[in-house]
């Protein structure tokens, strides 16, 4: 049930959001046995130069030709956002990263997303990289209902790999015990987007705000959605 949208189906650059449709697949990898979590990665030119510390943008800072596990991988793309994490593990499921961008887009059809379009793993911008508040909240139905082991994860407020301690990006982890997850996103073209979940009682609603203005405004509307809903509505 929707109980309130702004432009819900306008087709936006989802920027990290993108993640999460990476993270959903791995974790569908994983469940049907194609892939281990302790698999090793090993982090290739393209994830180090497209993703790594050199890119400027969020990275789980993954040495090129260094390894990696699934595991390692997965909480590096969820908790730091890390772009050169998210084209590992595309590059591990589906041996290149268009490739698992087809996997991407045959997954959103299957969901019934029907505003999004994949290019790549990350949500770095791309002209036909595209989805919609209603299509990621879709999505975040999905991740949290069909799979509350690896939900788990969305949850973890820092993650510490290689010595290099970074922290959940998501401010409502601190701000509302209720809330456990799920996901930032931030570019130019996109601005801010922030997709949140809250679980109160019984009750579990989910929130997606693209292209705020701030980290702040982010969060203050993402937890202002949250409060009203769980106010008004059961």
């Amino acid at each position: 049930n929707i109980l309130v949208e702004n432009n819900a189906d306008q087709r936006l650059p989802p920027a990290s959001l993108t993640k999460l449709m990476t993270a959903y697949i791995a974790t569908l990898e994983i469940r049907n046995g194609k892939i281990g979590e302790q698999d090793k990665v090993t982090i290739s030119e393209h994830a180090w130069r497209t993703g790594g510390a050199a890119s400027g943008g969020s990275t789980m800072f993954l040495p090129v030709n260094s390894q990696a596990t699934v595991d390692e991988l997965l909480h590096g793309v969820i908790i730091q956002s890390g772009n050169d994490a998210s084209i590992a593990i595309a590059e591990h499921i589906a041996g290149s990263e268009d490739a698992f961008a087809d996997m991407m887009n045959a997954t959103a059809e299957r969901l019934g997303m029907k505003n999004s379009h994949f290019m790549n793993a990350t949500g770095l911008p791309h002209p036909d990289h595209y989805s919609s508040a209603h299509d990621m909240a879709i999505l975040a139905r999905a991740i949290i209902n069909e799979d509350a082991e690896h939900y788990a994860i969305y949850s973890q407020k820092e993650f510490l790999w290689n010595n290099i301690k970074q922290p959940n990006r998501n401010l409502l982890l601190w701000r509302d015990g209720s809330v456990d997850g799920i996901k930032t996103g931030h570019t130019s073209e996109a601005g801010y987007c922030l997709m949140s979940s809250a679980q109160r009682g019984d009750q579990r609603l989910i929130a997606v705000v693209l292209g705020g203005s701030s980290e702040k405004q982010r969060a203050d509307d993402s937890l202002a959605l949250l409060n009203w809903g769980f106010r008004f509505f059961e």
